[in-house]
């Protein structure tokens, strides 16, 4: 029998990744005043996201999931989300029209403060400082002050969550996701893309589409579904001294649920079955995602799935591969074997981005996007030859014009990266490149379903 979990019981076991703060003390009172701040999402919601999650492992619906590599408090600005908000509401309207098939929307935001680092220091010329780990615990500049963890941080990074999330839900309620305002949602730096045109051909067939509905009697109005949208936010639950501050009872079924994002993940580097955030997330109700890179074992993948849903509820894990288009063939089949082998239920992701990062010859930190590309062409391919269901994408991306990834379409090159480098840690696919991701994913997506359709297909005829 596991161990009785409680919101604390992490606290008794050894933790990775954890930022050591000068004042226990102060960091103790932030907590205690965190406590008592009102949930940002609510337990309904992490149900309701569940219950579409199930629909992803169920092969009823595909799973987009993307947003910042980390939020910063100098850019919390309402274009950066609402810029944001069009973006991924452009792809899912590709993957949806395109791919015939209902998209959740999930983005890395409101709360996608703190960062796991691969060393605990940065050295810049000959001076040598605590690695930057995400505004939410210390500050980018390369100073020694700036570096020194900060426990009120968490504070300003639940207020900046707070406005962000009520603009969201604006957003996806209050008319702007209406699907009779699809051509408004280009931005305007991408309108001379490769990437308009397809787009705007695909918009037009929706507003046609409408039309017809119109004139066939149909009162759109009366459709919330046409006018609205279900939008979700998550993040990576590495500090758990906040996560654990915004751990409530749900006073409906009594369970404890993370109230800082709908749904939270478990990082590469702090997956260890012992430790502490894999303790503190087997007891949360919430959907939980479990980043996969290239060390992860099959046995120990099943021994995380026992731990973190012991009884098999749809929609309660998704399973982020992150291994590197040069790996992916090689871990990914032996791993959806094993569950599948099992019997388990997960939602099968792939984060293309993490396992693709290297250092330009400019000395730019980038990721090129062919490689992106083919991890995901990649871990379809994989699902396919194995029968099982390829259920989403898990992206770093953003709605500004920026420069951080090479290639695609408008072929950023690596002189061009210093022109609109702007990240504060990974580099992100741009406005530009995400939509391209998208007509690509949504091409996948068509051939897979064609695939699967054929030995049906022939069967019938026999």
């Amino acid at each position: 029998m596991p161990e009785r979990w409680t919101p604390d019981s992490w606290r008794a076991r050894p933790i990775a990744q954890a930022p050591q703060y000068p004042d226990p003390q102060k960091l103790a009172a932030v907590e205690k005043r965190l406590s008592t701040f009102p949930p940002l999402v609510f337990a309904g919601e992490a149900r309701q996201l569940k219950k579409a999650l199930a629909r992803v492992a169920a092969g009823e619906a595909f799973l987009l999931q993307g947003g910042d590599c980390a939020e910063s408090f100098a850019e919390h600005h309402p274009d950066n989300i609402r810029d944001f908000f069009r973006v991924l509401l452009q792809m899912a309207v590709v993957l949806t029209y395109a791919a015939a098939s209902p998209v959740v929307k999930v983005g890395r935001i409101a709360g996608q403060f703190a960062k796991p680092r691969s060393s605990p220091m940065e050295k810049v010329g000959d001076k040598e400082l605590p690695s930057y780990r995400g505004d939410i615990i210390n500050g980018h500049e390369f100073t020694e002050a700036a570096r020194v963890p900060d426990a009120h941080r968490q504070i300003e990074a639940y207020r900046q969550s707070a406005a962000t999330l009520n603009l969201l839900r604006a957003f996806a309620h209050g008319g702007y996701a209406n699907l009779a305002s699809v051509h408004q949602w280009m931005l305007g730096f991408v309108k001379d893309s490769p990437q308009s045109r397809r787009y705007f051909e695909l918009a037009d067939r929706i507003s046609e589409t409408l039309g017809f509905m119109r004139a066939c009697g149909l009162d759109l109005e009366s459709h919330p579904e046409l006018r609205t949208t279900e939008f979700y936010t998550s993040h990576e639950a590495l500090l758990l001294p906040y996560e654990q501050a915004m751990t409530r009872v749900d006073s409906t079924s009594g369970d404890w649920y993370c109230t800082s994002g709908h749904l939270v993940w478990i990082g590469d580097r702090t997956r260890q079955l012992d430790h502490a955030h894999v303790e503190y997330c087997r007891g949360i109700k919430n959907p939980i995602g479990l980043k996969c890179g290239p060390s992860v074992k099959p046995d120990e993948l099943l021994r995380l799935i026992d731990i973190l849903n012991p009884d098999d509820e749809p929609g309660r894990l998704t399973l982020i591969g992150r291994f590197g288009a040069d790996k992916v063939s090689e871990h990914l089949p032996a791993l959806v074997r094993a569950v599948k082998r099992e019997g388990r239920t997960v939602v099968w992701s792939c984060d293309p981005m993490h396992g693709n990062t290297i250092t330009s010859a400019s000395g730019y930190k980038t990721r090129p996007f062919e490689r992106i590309l083919q991890e995901v062409k990649t871990f379809f391919a994989v699902h396919l030859a194995e029968g099982t269901i390829a259920g989403g994408v898990h992206l770093e991306m953003t709605g500004r014009n920026v420069t951080e990834c090479t290639g695609g379409a408008r072929a950023i090159t690596d002189e061009g990266l210093n022109d609109r480098y702007h990240t504060f840690c990974d580099p992100r696919l741009n406005a530009e490149q995400a939509i391209e991701m998208a007509f690509l994913v949504a091409e996948l997506m068509k051939e897979e379903r064609l695939n699967k359709a054929r030995p049906l297909a022939a069967a019938a005829s026999l």
